[in-house]
């Protein structure tokens, strides 16, 4: 007998009666230590709601099953996470529904974290060694004016990049620190 693929289609009118057991959700949100006491409608709506949501989160999975180049009838966890990653408003669902990650990869990172223990502890080192300033320009910042006044004023014409990181604007921080980053550091061309 082959499996029923059929979808079960939403009810078009109400009925009074949800879908989900209105026992068992009530059960559940008493396990809630924050919750006292819930009332029958208070359940009752939480049951509806609930059923909305279902509905709405295998309609975008369906919608990713469906969006695919060979697409499929059947909604897979592969569509549920892709659907989560792709709509603002399903990410709070991103750790329940994570993105899955192949066997072997997370293999192959276990083995090279098992040979290389250090390489976690090397990381941070490098990402505060990017604020670090170079020889001269140690003393400069050390006062946090940037009006020129204790010497840092030569100092940023001696490291423009440094003084970026070090200035009051918070774009112009982040775009020195990418290029630093990145390797890409503007070139000196005084000489």
């Amino acid at each position: 007998m082959p499996p029923n693929n059929n979808a079960i289609p939403p009810r078009k009118e109400v009925t009074g009666q949800p879908a989900l057991p209105l026992a068992r959700v009530k059960k559940i949100i008493g396990t809630d230590p924050d919750i006292g006491i819930c009332s029958n409608n208070a359940a009752f709506v939480i049951t509806l709601a609930t059923e909305m949501f279902i509905q709405y989160l295998a309609a975008e999975g369906h919608n990713m099953a469906k969006a695919e180049r060979k697409p499929r009838r059947n909604v897979q966890y592969k569509d549920l996470s892709t659907a989560v990653n792709h709509h603002d408003n399903l990410e709070f669902l991103e750790d329940v529904i994570p993105k899955t990650v192949p066997y072997k990869q997370i293999k192959d990172s276990a083995a090279a974290a098992r040979l290389n223990p250090r390489k976690a502890d090397q990381e941070p080192k490098k990402r505060q060694s990017t604020l670090k300033t170079k020889g001269a320009n140690a003393g400069a910042f050390s006062s946090g004016n940037s009006n020129g006044v204790n010497g840092t004023a030569a100092a940023a014409a001696l490291d423009p990049v440094t003084a970026v990181i070090h200035s009051d604007d918070p774009s112009a921080q982040l775009v020195a620190e990418a290029r630093r980053a990145a390797g890409d550091e503007d070139v000196d061309m005084t000489g």
